[in-house]
């Protein structure tokens, strides 16, 4: 919970109007780079350059058509959803290939009208298509048309009526599983997903008892049109019990497969578990080295009754070249660059050089500029499968408000992975900083012993509806030329739960807490340990770091404690656009605990972009009790949730 911000310590720019933000970036390889240049195009907009191929000009023989959609029914849903699933009317703007290609997509659209009737437990509809006044079943082999206007073609559906479950049984060895744990209830609306649905779990449950080879033997489902029920029969064989046998892998050049083999965690032997299978194939994902991962099982037990598996792998490029900028209304300008290697000795090893400038145009010179190097380096399943050995050396300068600090970092730690929640990390963090803050010039030389445990159940890290993030870390410390040995504390909690049928609303919150003991006095924490808050990661609508104690000449000392807190009601107007209100507030004192004697409070609105990579941020904060000359708003961007 330390934020650090990014201008020059006397400037006072936290009093400015907020700051805007534009961020580009560029990476080596991008498949962007082999696109045609005459027509750039990101999230379906086309930035520049022209599309002037016509649809005609892209189509053999294009004959247009028009399209007459009539459903009896009032059930405005159903005709949204048979009209969605009607390429006849998603595409009627755009021309078939000749008079055949019109009948081609006439019949193809009946039979996904059917399906989409039988999705909504519709059995007695039926789906009429006639195409220049002839039915499409009657229509020769290779019929012609009058192309001199659209072809017209006429869709008449009757949906009938609603069927439901009447008899579901469970056969084979399924037959003690429970019809209601699979959604086929007697009564219950008889959809056709439902029932493939269920058979797929059906098999799933088989195999998590560990049946690797378990199966479906019969699915049928019987209409009964004089009582408007549908009877189900799920009928399965489990196959015996089977631990995991060989893994076998391919498709690896410069991963070593041993490793591979190591990391996935599927030992010869183990009890045999789908889900440990998916776990695995995540893991291995996870690493970076792999532009895809596969992992099949034979499909017959082995002469010793297990069953083999199949890792199969593509490997993504060793190496990468990373380029970044950010421009802002407070900082100005700043570049950043890195290099980096995925597979540095053959399993996975991953070694990252980078430096960034920033600060370029509102720095008056260049040792007010801020500069940062770094070489970071992490070996994956590190003496256990489940462990990461992380190091790293880095550089930096920085010119907040609050302080000017240069500081040289050297870490070491290992992190665990005790469960799929929950990990635990340590290690070794050797600082040294020469600073000027409102108690003068210091330097410090502190060697600090950082832990902390994470409980993640988050079902999303960038756009979470459900489960909850809990943190709890220290960082015990001895400062060697001031003779000082203090400990930090701090611990957070987010929860996430969504509403609606689509969960169209989720309701999320955030709390946090930190402290500092052991000093005597706050002038012998290093600067940059002291707690500060304000910004796009605590309290929105104040400048980053703007939230500290504040001496008699109203200079920010920074605190040795904190409190935040976060509300968000995050809203899906779209499938891709959605509003988020908000409030937030936090407090930072110099006593060693919250006393919340100045509690600051921000709230505002923020506008939500949904993209496969995560959603697109974009906050407007104001302050409720703002600063003597503090910052009146703030703009606020990035990618993922706020928390």
């Amino acid at each position: 919970m330390r934020y650090q911000p990014t201008a020059p310590k006397n400037s006072k720019a936290y009093r400015r109007a907020g700051t805007a933000i534009i961020v580009a970036a560029l990476a080596a390889a991008s498949p962007l780079a082999s696109q045609d240049a005459n027509a750039f195009k990101l999230f379906g907009i086309n930035f520049f350059g022209s599309e002037d191929d016509s649809d005609e000009d892209r189509v053999i023989d294009p004959v247009r058509y028009s399209i007459t959609f009539e459903v009896n029914t009032g059930d405005k849903k159903l005709r949204s959803d048979l009209e969605e699933a009607s390429h006849l009317v998603l595409d009627k703007e755009s021309p078939v290939s000749g008079d055949l290609g019109v009948v081609i997509k006439a019949r193809d659209d009946r039979d996904r009208l059917v399906a989409t009737l039988y999705e909504k437990a519709r059995y007695g509809g039926v789906v009429t298509i006639t195409v220049d006044g002839t039915e499409i079943g009657q229509l020769p082999p290779l019929p012609e048309f009058d192309n001199s206007r659209p072809v017209p073609v006429v869709v008449r559906i009757d949906p009938g009526p609603v069927f439901t479950f009447g008899d579901v049984t469970l056969t084979g060895d399924a037959t003690g599983f429970n019809p209601a744990n699979y959604d086929l209830i007697r009564g219950k609306e008889a959809g056709s997903l439902l029932i493939l649905r269920a058979g797929d779990k059906v098999v799933s449950d088989l195999k998590a008892q560990g049946r690797p080879l378990a199966r479906l033997t019969a699915r049928d489902a019987i209409a009964d049109h004089k009582t408007n029920t549908v009877d189900v029969t799920i009928a399965a064989a489990g196959g015996p019990i089977a631990p995991l046998g060989p893994v076998a892998v391919t498709g690896q050049k410069a991963v070593n497969p041993d490793f591979i083999r190591y990391y996935s965690r599927l030992n010869e032997g183990k009890p045999y578990s789908p889900d440990e299978l998916r776990k695995a194939g995540d893991r291995l994902r996870q690493l970076g080295v792999f532009s895809s991962v596969n992992i099949q099982q034979a499909s017959a037990l082995d002469g010793k009754g297990q069953i083999p598996l199949t890792i199969q792998v593509s490997e993504a490029k060793q190496r990468v070249l990373g380029l970044g900028a950010q421009v802002s209304t407070i900082d100005g300008l700043g570049v950043q660059g890195y290099w980096g290697h995925r597979n540095l000795f053959g399993q996975a090893e991953s070694l990252r050089i980078e430096g960034s400038v920033s600060r370029i145009g509102e720095a008056s010179t260049f040792s007010d500029l801020d500069y940062s190097a770094g070489i970071l380096f992490a070996k994956p399943g590190a003496f256990f499968p489940a462990a990461t050995f992380n190091a790293g050396l880095v550089a930096k300068t920085e010119h907040p408000d609050t302080y000017r600090a240069a500081t040289i970092s050297a870490t070491a730690g290992l992190s665990y992975e005790i469960t799929d929640w929950d990990t635990v990390s340590g290690g070794l963090d050797f600082t040294w900083a020469d600073t000027e803050d409102a108690f003068g010039d210091h330097t410090y030389l502190t060697l600090s012993l950082p832990f902390e445990y994470i409980r993640d159940t988050r079902d999303d890290k960038l756009n979470p509806t459900e489960g909850y993030r809990a943190t709890l870390a220290t960082q015990p410390s001895y400062g060697f030329l001031n003779s000082v040995f203090f400990s930090s504390f701090e611990g957070s909690i987010s929860g996430y739960k969504a509403f609606g049928a689509e969960d169209n609303v989720v309701l999320a919150a955030k709390l946090g807490l930190g402290s500092i003991v052991g000093a005597s006095d706050l002038e012998e924490i290093p600067t940059t340990r002291r707690f500060y808050a304000g910004g796009g990661g605590s309290v929105r609508g104040y400048a980053y770091q703007e939230i500290s104690p504040y001496d008699s000449a109203g200079e920010a000392t920074g605190g040795s404690a904190y409190a935040v807190g976060s509300f968000e009601a995050r809203i899906k107007v779209t499938d891709t656009i959605g509003v988020v209100p908000f409030i937030d507030a936090g407090s930072v004192t110099d006593e060693v605990y919250p006393d919340f004697s100045d509690i600051r409070v921000g709230t505002g609105v923020g506008l939500r972009y949904a993209t496969p990579f995560g959603p697109l941020r974009l906050d407007f904060a104001v302050p409720l009790n703002r600063y003597p000359g503090g910052s009146s708003f703030g703009i606020y961007a990035g990618i993922g949730q706020a928390f």
